[in-house]
């Protein structure tokens, strides 16, 4: 794993660096954490200390215990300055947030304190995540400041667009997730042809596709096809084989997708939960009722997404009406096996569609069966949870996935599953976050695998 510096500049968004260092750490990597002045009034260094296991430092004049070592390191013999010793122990610096005086300072080369100096001495890759009121964040001297650092080399994780701090405020400058800002971490570790080059190309992407009002429209155009829910496969009038899907993973992508500017259309199997505003709704129960409203959608889409937990059996012969308990001693079930609708979606696929899958896996062998699925079925990418797991996936809030993808120079116009049987697959592991978080990661992974073709 890597060595990650993290700087941690004044605002209110502070609080989710914490969460930052808990996923990382998490993840294996060992982090040290600078705090300018203005943060501690935010969070308190001994909340980062415990998380990171390490002491955290906000000034250059305060001794550091570690003498510039991160947790996996053994100290040096000597003191050290701590600017110098800490980011020549980074493999990464990442400040997040970052406030627009942060940011100000960081584009005119200052060093006033501990945060800045280990910019200004730092050659490994810095990782930038802004943070402030949608004001601060569109006045032209912050965009000019943020373009100075691009063109620096600079990989600035673009805010999102939301609730802000003060009471009624709504606009873009919301800190990204931890989640997402660990990915470009990640991203940058990986040392990925050009990524920092990638890093500002993606990032004046990502500025320029937003409208006048600071929304995402990366996805205006497409036509986004979401399914959602569980079936559920009759016994009698009253009874059924179903599962344990609430729809939530399936919602939490349609309402991403249209926030990005997408036509989504969802297929709901028996949800309980609020269709998210703009999105068109389908009602389906069972697994053919499904595969028939799919193949009616399907071939007006650009972009898949198969979340619902579709029933690989249903009963033979379904009772028309309430099977009696008294008439029987015991109650056989003879089950028949149900359609494979996203294979069969995919076997009808056109050119320049994107199919995503979602697995459900239990055990060691999860990743295995599920490249076999990938390739098996002819899709650009699959999604995969542990199901063995009680605080993600089904009925909760939160998840952890596994998102398997076909290399982008796999893609193309081939559509059936030989071509892609042999093809690369690239792995991203996406650590427990909310399943609004989850499906922002699947998203990207969507717009990775269209800009790649």
């Amino acid at each position: 794993m890597s060595r990650i510096l993290l700087g941690v500049s004044g605002g209110i968004a502070a609080y989710k660096a914490l969460e930052l260092v808990r996923l990382a750490t998490a993840e294996g990597h060992a982090v040290r954490v600078v705090q300018t002045p203005a943060s501690l009034r935010f969070v308190g260094a001994a909340s980062f200390a415990a998380l990171s296991g390490a002491p955290v430092l906000s000034s250059e004049f305060e001794r550091d215990p570690a003498r510039g070592a991160f947790p996996d390191q053994a100290p040096p013999d000597h003191d050290p300055l701590s600017h110098l010793q800490l980011v020549a122990g980074a493999d990464i610096y990442a400040i997040a947030p970052a406030s627009a005086n942060t940011i100000a300072k960081l584009a005119s080369g200052l060093a006033d304190n501990l945060l800045s100096s280990c910019a200004l001495a730092a050659t490994c890759p810095l990782v930038i995540a802004p943070a402030m009121n949608n004001r601060m964040y569109e006045h032209p001297a912050t965009q000019a400041n943020l373009r100075t650092l691009r063109e620096r080399g600079v990989i600035v994780v673009e805010p999102d667009v939301g609730r802000l701090a003060s009471i009624g405020e709504q606009g873009v400058g919301r800190l990204a997730e931890p989640a997402r800002i660990l990915a470009a971490l990640e991203q940058a570790l990986a040392g990925l042809p050009h990524a920092a080059a990638a890093g500002r190309e993606s990032n004046d992407a990502a500025a320029a596709s937003r409208d006048s009002n600071g929304a995402r429209t990366s996805m205006r155009g497409l036509h986004v096809l979401v399914t959602a829910g569980g079936t559920r496969e009759p016994i009698d009038s009253v009874r059924f084989v179903g599962n344990s899907s609430s729809g939530r993973m399936g919602l939490a992508l349609a309402q991403a997708a249209s926030a990005r500017g997408a036509e989504v259309t969802l297929v709901a199997a028996n949800i309980s939960l609020d269709t998210p505003a703009g999105v068109k709704r389908r009602e389906v129960v069972t697994a053919a009722e499904l595969k028939h409203v799919c193949e009616q959608e399907f071939p007006g889409c650009d972009v898949l997404l198969m979340a619902a937990a579709v029933a690989d059996f249903t009963p033979v012969a379904p009772e028309p009406g309430k099977i009696k308990k008294s008439a029987r001693a015991r109650l056989e079930l003879a089950l028949e096996p149900t359609a494979d609708v996203l294979a069969g979606l995919a076997a009808h696929r056109r050119e320049g569609q994107t199919l995503v899958g979602f697995a459900a896996e239990h055990g060691e062998r999860a990743l295995e069966y599920a490249r076999e699925k990938l390739t098996g079925k002819g899709l650009d990418a699959l999604v995969v949870n542990d199901i063995s797991r009680s605080d993600i996936g089904f009925d909760v809030d939160a998840n952890e996935v596994t998102i398997l993808r076909v290399a982008p120079s796999a893609n193309g116009s081939s559509a059936h599953a030989g071509a892609r049987a042999s093809a690369q697959i690239q792995q991203r592991h996406v650590p427990r976050a909310s399943k609004a978080e989850v499906a922002e990661a699947i998203l990207d992974a969507v717009e990775t695998l269209r800009d790649g073709r």
